[in-house]
């Protein structure tokens, strides 16, 4: 079967779909990731075949910060979701036999799919149906709300992620020539499968029978990647170090928080390994090194603990390594993500971006450390998610000729 995996925003949303799309190769299917052009050699690197979706989500972040006024952001996200639609049209009609969505494409994946006849799968990073159990991620306000108030806060969610969508969706149907007023939300997609632990945010009884919690889809190492010399010295030379990223956030504030870390470091005593990003971190000072882009599951298990964003896939990685965390939410589902890594016991309390000095994360830096438990508890919470095979239930839906 030839399968088409449209996704599109940072590398922590385009990972996980490697790995799924690697399972998906080995059960004997054609596998395609739709993405944008930064992700052409990630997707090739594991195996997969590529077909791109335009978009620069880096680039469209920095022209948010310096646009002039809400009317000039808006366009700039009006001709980023424009070019997405068109792109996704493009890929689909390249040809496929089933397509799975990443949930932010989804209205557009699905008119696709209605346009060429190719059946639409979800398969959502994070959880995307309302339930009264939690508020969605991305909810305003979420803490202490109820059973009504998180549903409430749920749907408010989707209705914005459905509006943010919505013009260009609309444009493209009637481009395909199909009827403007048909359902396209990422929740009248089904069925849908939510790429994450039941162990970690355990499926909710009052979802609908068509969306399951399939388990984590762990991102595919590149064939033939070896680790930097330079890093594998800095590892060997002393105690585990500290990981240190914030993934696509704070593009613009590199020297800032790059001077920021390093005295965070210092006044924990520990030595660290700075990830540059989007916010293009630099090392600085002895027991830091600088590195770039490299696979998190070779890394994690080899430091102390995992300072990080909370975006879906960092917190899974770290997760899977079995090490404690220091989440820093900036934004979307990060918040979310950071308060289930608190209540499974495995992080201290989140420290929200906007709160970051030297000071609180070098003290959320020892306060992580120095707790014998957040370790144990990572340790077997890691051992447990081991035996979960996320993606067995997409291969099983799949090879039972379900399609949609």
């Amino acid at each position: 079967m030839r399968i088409l995996i449209i996704t599109a925003g940072s590398r922590g949303d385009v990972a996980p779909f490697t790995g799924l799309g690697r399972r998906l190769l080995d059960a004997g299917h054609q596998v395609t990731v739709a993405a944008h052009p930064a992700f052409a050699a990630l997707v090739g690197g594991c195996g997969l075949g590529y077909r791109p979706v335009p978009g620069d989500p880096q680039g469209l972040i920095r022209a948010w910060s310096r646009a002039a006024s809400p009317e000039e952001a808006r366009a700039l996200t009006r001709a980023y979701v424009d070019g997405l639609a068109d792109g996704v049209a493009e890929a689909v009609a390249g040809g496929s036999d089933l397509v799975l969505t990443a949930f932010g494409p989804a209205p557009l994946s699905q008119a696709a799919g209605e346009a060429f006849g190719v059946p639409v799968i979800g398969t959502y990073l994070a959880p995307a149906f309302a339930t009264g159990q939690f508020p969605l991620p991305g909810a305003r306000d979420a803490d202490g709300l109820g059973p009504e108030g998180n549903l409430a806060a749920g749907r408010a969610v989707l209705r914005r992620a459905e509006g943010l969508f919505a013009g260009a969706v609309t444009r493209l149907r009637t481009r395909l020539g199909l009827p403007a007023d048909a359902p396209s939300a990422p929740a009248d997609i089904q069925p849908v499968f939510h790429g994450f632990s039941p162990l970690v945010v355990p499926r909710p009884d009052d979802w609908p029978s068509r969306a399951e919690v399939a388990g984590y889809w762990w991102p595919a190492r590149p064939d033939r990647w070896q680790p930097p010399a330079e890093l594998v010295d800095f590892l060997q030379a002393g105690p585990p170090p500290v990981f240190i990223g914030f993934g696509s956030m704070a593009p613009g504030q590199g020297e800032r928080l790059s001077k920021l870390v390093a005295a965070a470091v210092q006044r924990a005593g520990v030595r660290a390994v700075v990830q540059a990003g989007w916010a293009e971190l630099s090392g600085c000072g002895a027991d830091i090194l600088p590195i770039g882009d490299l696979p998190h599951d070779w890394l994690f298990p080899r430091t102390a603990a995992v300072v990080h964003h909370a975006g879906a896939g960092t917190t899974a990685a770290g997760l899977r390594a079995g090490v404690p965390a220091v989440p820093v939410p900036v934004m979307a589902d990060q918040p979310f993500w950071a308060s289930r890594l608190y209540q499974l016991g495995v992080a201290p309390r989140p420290l929200p971006f906007q709160d970051l000095t030297a000071e609180a994360l070098g003290s959320a830096i020892t306060s992580c450390l120095s707790e014998p438990a957040h370790r144990r508890r990572a340790a077997g919470l890691a051992q447990r998610i081991a035996a979960e095979d996320g993606a067995a239930k997409v291969l099983a839906h799949i090879g039972s000729g379900g399609a949609g």
